[in-house]
């Protein structure tokens, strides 16, 4: 038991760093459409103008996309079959966790010889709250028939953001977030048959 105590701490920072990493994904898409007519892509000035992010960002978000629909197979054109647009929202989430009665972290040795009135985690003490806040983003990705005028496909991504000053890590996160989404075209029941 003494060991899990001590491996508690490691255990509970593992889930919270693979938890900030986590990306779910989901898609929907319009059944009718023959999925192999769409070769040439463009982004959808009208729409992307629209997303009420940095322009850096916004650049950022359409690299990785780029970089994905060539993964797919797509050329960027100035006809294209298939438009691309985004769309973002983000929600800040704040944790206050209050303080309260309870043990320390240590050993607490009670009279010699003993563990103490207490037990060996501590003494009984006062700990004050903590507060935490985490942002979270969602991605949407449009994929909008060009003749039609329809959408096609959509792509929704929904993880934490990076929020600190390392630009290196902005961008990485950003480009998981896309890679992910984009995984999801074409569709899987429609490449299933």
């Amino acid at each position: 038991m003494k060991r899990f105590g001590l491996l508690f701490p490691f255990i509970l920072l593992l889930l919270i760093l693979q938890g900030c990493s986590s990306i779910s994904v989901i898609s929907d898409y319009d059944p009718e459409v023959d999925f192999n007519n769409y070769k040439t892509y463009a982004f959808y000035k009208t729409g992307i103008d629209k997303v009420r992010i940095s322009d850096l960002d916004k650049k950022r978000i359409l690299r990785a996309i780029e970089k994905e629909m060539s993964n797919k197979g797509f050329i960027k054109s100035e006809d294209p079959d298939v438009l691309v647009s985004i769309f973002t929202n983000e929600r800040v989430e704040v944790n206050v966790y209050n303080g309260g009665w309870g043990y320390g972290y240590g050993w607490g040795w009670g009279w010699p010889g003993y563990y103490g009135y207490y037990g060996p985690y501590g003494w009984p003490g006062y700990y004050g709250g903590t507060v935490s806040t985490r942002t979270e983003g969602a991605l949407y990705i449009d994929l909008i028939d060009k003749k039609k005028r329809a959408l096609i496909w959509q792509g929704k991504g929904v993880g934490d953001l990076y929020t600190g000053q390392k630009i290196e890590k902005k961008e990485k996160r950003i480009r998981e977030i896309v890679a992910k989404i984009m995984t999801q075209y074409p569709p899987k029941a429609y490449v299933d048959n």
